[in-house]
């Protein structure tokens, strides 16, 4: 066993974080030294990790976002989604805001992409969102419209009196039952979705090919069209018009390019989840414990009768209940100490059933948590095969270390529980933090290097206090990577790693941020001898060391 000590060293307001040996020239943080200060351990632990036990594939779908967060972002996977979708009218650009903005049509999509519109090509918005995946090496989730109706006009405001259907509106069909066109006819009054598709396929590829789209997602939210979209969809939504619906249009999708991959329902949140947000037809309707396992089960039916799957990943929403002196969603400069640690606690509602947040949810639906074992219980008995996405989540405070370390955590809970694809939305102000958390597993030496594929066994025994995840690549471990998260407020941890392999790890390399930089920065190699190691850990850093 080997144990080395950390030292900080100031300079010019700026500090390394460092084994005893000096300040790596590349460090853009190093300089002269101006005072030396020794981090001594306050408390220890031990963490045991075996690559041949509990290894488990990591998608590599689960690093995604629905909107940039710098400019060095090394996404796997992009969404564009969200209320603006769901009246997006691909022949002409335009969208509806809905209830989030006047209910104005008009031209925001374009604006907010920098671009400018077109009467010459259509589905701008769509084509430049899939061209800057493929320039980044990245899939791409697009939302197809589903709740009947999307923008005729850029014309701002849409009143009450010119609710749907209205000369404001175009009707959606999915199918269109007539030829093709290369360019969509404007002049007539229906967007069709399976044209759409084929737009997209002329022009890429289908989704077997190399630039082709993957995912289509059903819509965005249906649960509260009622409330977020009134002039497109203004009843509360039943359960069984869902169905349909769903099963119409990724039949359309299937028919079109058979490769392509449905993900739905995108339910926005836990009232979605159990009733279709008290949907007038639930109780009538009520399949399993909630409406999801509904939806699974009609939809498996569904593939019973047209002999192909027409769900290929159930996808759900999250952004935290959970509270401390404030939401940890809340985004407005009021957080508190006590909503810091009610964050970095929060991840745990995904996967641990000791933990219980201080939230609605944690208070009255403990049956339904943790929620992705829940889920995934709820895949197995009512559609087997399907696989699961959160394409919408955020757990606050993504310029601040501790929503960088909740992130870190969320991405590793996302890479041991079988989650398919992820997708983080970004909230109001800077992500910073956040960013370094994806850099942290995606590029963390800035030159394309990532954390393993393959999910191995760690035991830790503190799980409130740490979070330690660890993973090899494919099925060889002549490298192993341990991600570290030390959530304690004040207390650098001396970590001992016990490790179990084929390998005998001689180095490690250690990238890390922590409470005084967001930047991804570089700590001297650390020396291995055996199969155990220590490392002092500072307070709110999270740790990437790379063994080999």
């Amino acid at each position: 066993m080997t144990q080395r000590t950390l030292f900080r060293f100031f300079s010019a307001g700026l500090f390394c974080l460092l084994i005893i040996g000096g300040c790596d020239s590349s460090d853009p943080n190093g300089g002269n030294e101006e005072e030396e200060i020794p981090i001594e351990a306050a408390r220890s632990i031990d963490v045991s990790i075996n690559t041949n036990e509990g290894r488990q594939a990591i998608s590599p779908y689960i690093y995604g976002s629905n909107q940039e967060l710098s400019s060095t972002d090394a996404f796997t996977v992009r969404r564009i989604g969200g209320n603006r979708l769901t009246g997006y009218n691909w022949e002409n650009d335009y969208s509806n805001a809905g209830e989030d903005w006047m209910h104005s049509s008009d031209i925001f999509l374009l604006n907010n992409s920098g671009l400018t519109e077109s009467s010459a090509q259509s589905a701008v918005v769509m084509t430049n969102f899939h061209d800057q995946s493929i320039a980044m090496g990245a899939e791409s989730i697009i939302t197809l419209q589903m709740a009947g109706y999307v923008a005729a006009d850029k014309n701002g405001n849409v009143s009450a009196g010119q609710t749907a259907p209205s000369f404001r509106w175009k009707q959606v069909a999915f199918t269109k039952n007539a030829p093709f066109d290369t360019q969509p006819d404007r002049t007539d009054d229906t967007v069709y979705m399976d044209e759409f598709v084929q737009f997209m396929v002329n022009r890429y590829g289908s989704a077997s090919s190399e630039t082709g789209v993957q995912w289509y997602s059903l819509d965005n939210e249906p649960g509260l069209w009622a409330s977020t979209h009134p002039r497109i969809y203004p009843e509360q939504l039943k359960v069984t018009d869902l169905v349909d619906r769903s099963i119409e249009l990724a039949l359309a999708v299937k028919a079109v390019d058979p490769d392509a991959k449905i993900v739905g329902p995108a339910l926005y949140g836990f009232a979605a989840y159990e009733t279709l947000q008290g949907a007038p037809d639930w109780e009538q309707e009520q399949t399993g414990k909630w409406f999801i396992e509904y939806y699974l089960d009609k939809m498996r039916e569904a593939e019973q009768t047209h002999g192909m799957r027409l769900l290929d990943v159930l996808d759900v929403h999250w952004y935290p209940e959970a509270r401390g002196d404030n939401r940890i969603t809340l985004n407005d400069g009021t957080e508190t100490t006590k909503d810091a640690l009610a964050r970095l606690q929060a991840p745990r509602t995904l996967w641990d059933a000791s933990y219980v947040e201080d939230s609605w949810i944690g208070q009255w639906k403990q049956a339904f948590l943790p929620l992705i074992p829940t889920l995934h219980e709820s895949i197995e008995s009512y559609y087997p095969g399907t696989k699961l996405g959160i394409t919408e989540y955020n757990y606050g405070a993504g310029n601040s270390i501790s929503g960088g370390l909740a992130q870190v955590d969320v991405l590793g809970v996302f890479g041991t529980s079988d989650i398919h694809l992820a997708t983080l939305w970004r909230l109001n102000g800077e992500h910073r933090y956040a960013s370094s958390a994806f850099k942290l597993f995606r590029d963390y030496d800035g030159q394309g290097s990532v954390y393993g594929n393959t999910a191995v066994l760690v035991d830790l025994a503190d799980k409130e206090t740490f979070s330690v995840y660890a993973s090899i690549h494919d099925d060889n471990d002549e490298q192993l990577h341990i991600m570290v998260v030390n959530k304690h407020m004040e207390d650098a941890t001396a970590f001992t790693f016990n490790t179990e392999s084929s390998t005998s790890y001689s180095e490690a390399d250690i990238w890390f941020f922590d409470q005084r930089s967001p930047l991804v920065q570089q700590a001297s190699s650390q020396s291995i001898s055996g199969s155990a190691f220590t490392y002092t850990v500072p307070a709110q850093t999270a740790m990437h060391f790379v063994l080999k």
